[in-house]
């Protein structure tokens, strides 16, 4: 491996899920999901303020990188931060 190969595939992971905590919405759901361990869409609707079109849209942005998955509990479906470097990453910053 070449010291400097950025079109390695870890790198290019590590810069989607970047990119995906790049918006201040989706870093701040990302860190309250850490914070609360896990919580539905109208929670984070209810704490953010944001309109659930739009929190739905960040949730699927950070689903589709890997950050987030969802657990469907009877009618709704709970998100929590599955992805452990995100976790510790967050944690250097707001610790």
């Amino acid at each position: 491996m070449e010291l400097f190969s950025w079109k390695d595939e870890e790198i290019t992971e590590a810069a989607e899920k970047l990119k995906a905590l790049g918006h201040p919405l989706r870093l701040c759901m990302v860190r309250g999901l850490i914070d609360c361990g896990g919580c539905n869409v109208k929670k984070i609707q209810e704490c953010t303020e944001a309109a659930q079109s739009t929190i739905s849209q960040h949730l699927d942005r950070l689903k589709n990188a890997g950050i987030i998955a969802g657990e469907r509990k009877g009618n709704e479906i709970i998100y929590k931060v599955v992805d452990p470097r995100v976790k510790e990453l967050l944690k250097c910053f707001f610790s």
